[in-house]
């Protein structure tokens, strides 16, 4: 039984050696790579290149990320590992952390969220749709670095059926500490889903901000 995820990475948007920027995208559990790069076009990120990775089985961890993270290893650790590769894939052809941004949604988001955070630096942006910290409480210890001000979005419904609120607010305020310029929106009974007003906020604060 395989117990780690490869590394496969669908693409779109600008080729890699030609772009100045990076989105890598983020799929839920159940969903795929195609999926998520499938909403792009709602996204100004034209001049983009687009990454996107694949899970193995269709799910980055088995269990729910407020479950204790030792009950979702080694899957937890082979997906942040897995990104750690993507990111030092698209550094190593030049393009610097603050042109590398990151989207998410549901599972996805919430491995967002913990990769970023524990490897803060000044990235592009970073876009979390419905998620939060990962764990049956935050692990202060596993987060290092400095976010020095980069825009990251987290809207979520309240309530949600995966991630409850509570950890939402907690996950801002953490990222806050660690000198990321959160805006958080929390929808009422929006569904677990991706609203276009979300849509929208993204493409003002992340993607587009000269707007």
């Amino acid at each position: 039984m395989e117990n780690k995820h490869s590394k496969k990475i669908v693409t779109a948007g600008k080729n890699l050696k030609q772009a100045n920027k990076v989105l890598i995208m983020i799929h839920g559990r159940g969903g795929s790579a195609e999926d998520i790069l499938s909403i792009s076009p709602h996204f100004e990120v034209k001049d983009f290149a687009l990454l996107a990775p694949q899970a193995t089985n269709s799910s980055w961890y088995p269990y729910s990320f407020m479950a204790p993270p030792t009950e979702n290893e080694p899957w937890l650790s082979s997906a942040l590992a897995v990104i750690k590769e993507i990111v030092d894939d698209v550094t190593a052809e030049g393009i610097a952390k603050e042109n590398i941004y990151f989207l998410g949604f549901s599972q996805g988001a919430c491995l967002t969220l913990e990769f970023v955070t524990r490897n803060a630096a000044r990235y592009g942006g970073v876009t979390a749709f419905t998620g939060g910290l990962i764990g049956d409480q935050i692990y202060t210890e596993n987060y290092t670095g400095d976010f020095a001000g980069t825009p990251v979005f987290i809207g979520t419904s309240n309530p949600d059926m995966h991630v409850p609120v509570e950890r939402v607010y907690a996950s801002t305020k953490f990222l806050k500490g660690m000198n990321a310029d959160v805006t958080e929106k929390v929808y009422d009974n929006m569904g677990h889903t991706i609203s276009q007003d979300e849509i929208d906020i993204a493409n003002q604060l992340i993607f587009n901000p000269q707007l």
